[in-house]
């Protein structure tokens, strides 16, 4: 969901493709307006409002329908078809939400600007289905889409994205104040809350998140575990662009001459994972290895000309407990542990005419990925 998505490519979306929070309704309203609506060309029906989402749970539930959720975002990509792939072979239904959640964007972040593709994710969810159907092997079909609106989503009205904001809402720590947690106090409270209120809704047996986003899927298991919540968390795959960066919908944002940089946090965690492999467990031996690697290219970008150079911050790179995201100095040989990190792509210096700059001109674009330190065998 949160997964930070993407469009299949890096590269910026057409803008006949991309839509304003506005339009993005606009486009919405002929389905919360039909009677029973589906997405054009398939049985998938389209959801606006809780009640009719409810009452079609409950028509599941007797007719032993098992249900899987994959919560997202919208921009949908490879990630995410993966994951509904993952939900479609051991769920009778499944239940693709999409929804910009206004509680996880940080005060400083546009959620004005995050991509909405409301045609394309529907085309794209059609074409997959029909997929399923024909290869047969799965046990189920992407049966609906939940698109709320805000209004349903927070009937009192959204936190704000201060801190200190009143209202309704989910904390989970200390796993959502560290890392990303650390670096967006709000976030985590968004992120919690929201998925509280989607298994709320759509009472899943199953939900299904991407490994890319690992402290939220540590955060979602241990909300569904502290609530008794009885559902079933399943993790899907890291899903990467051919040369390895992580599908992220910040990725249309970086532009030619970032994205050629922007592997530098996914090299800096496989030389950490490669200094483990070869028997390193503390933290210096691991951690140091990828810190002087990054160092050294940002060393390199700040002594080109401005008209060529990427200028970028590491925000950090960890060593984790695989449960909790707590810092560990020695690694546990019988648990393994979580390497991740983030960078911020700062914006292009001396833009030169015609240069492709990424989606919104180029605006600085925050990346994460991860990498799991598998236990040693004994």
């Amino acid at each position: 969901m949160f997964s930070r998505i993407n469009i299949l490519t890096t590269r910026p979306l057409a803008s006949s493709t991309r839509l304003t929070t506005r339009a993005f309704s606009t486009s919405l309203t002929r389905f919360a307006r039909a009677k029973d609506p589906t997405i054009p060309n398939s049985s998938i029906k389209v959801f606006r409002e809780i009640p009719a989402l409810r009452q079609w749970r409950k028509q599941q539930l007797l007719d032993h329908r098992n249900v899987g959720l994959v919560p997202t975002m919208g921009a949908l990509h490879a990630g995410h078809l993966s994951l509904i792939r993952m939900a479609a072979k051991t769920n009778s239904s499944v239940v693709v939400s999409i929804y910009v959640n206004p509680t996880q964007f940080g005060i400083n972040e546009d959620l004005d600007s995050y991509p909405k593709t409301w045609d394309r994710d529907t085309q794209m969810l059609a074409e997959l289905d029909r997929e399923l159907a024909d290869e047969g092997g799965n046990l189920g079909k992407i049966a609906a889409v939940f698109a709320p609106t805000t209004g349903a989503m927070y009937p009192s009205g959204p936190p704000g994205q201060e801190v200190a904001s009143k209202g309704s809402f989910v904390t989970i720590t200390p796993v959502g104040e560290v890392l990303e947690g650390a670096s967006r106090p709000t976030f985590f409270r968004g992120v919690a809350t929201v998925c509280m209120k989607l298994f709320n809704i759509v009472q899943p047996d199953n939900v299904y998140f991407g490994q890319k986003d690992i402290q939220q899927t540590v955060l979602i298991r241990q909300m569904v575990k502290d609530f008794c919540m009885g559902i079933n968390v399943e993790i899907g795959e890291t899903i990467r662009e051919a040369d390895g960066l992580a599908m992220s919908s910040r990725n249309v944002y970086l532009g030619e001459r970032r994205r050629k940089v922007a592997m530098v946090l996914r090299n800096a965690l496989r030389v950490a994972e490669g200094s483990y492999n070869l028997g390193g467990r503390s933290r210096d031996e691991i951690l140091g290895p990828a810190n002087e690697l990054a160092r050294l290219l940002s060393f390199e970008q700040l002594h080109l000309s401005p008209e060529e150079r990427v200028r970028f911050e590491v925000d950090y790179i960890s060593l984790a407990d695989p449960e909790t995201m707590m810092e560990v100095d020695v690694v546990d040989e019988s648990k393994g542990a979580i390497l991740s990190g983030a960078v911020k792509m700062l914006p292009v210096e001396d833009p030169q005419e015609g240069e492709d700059l990424g989606l919104a001109g180029g605006p600085a674009v925050r990346l994460i990925d991860n990498i799991i330190l598998k236990p040693v065998k004994v």
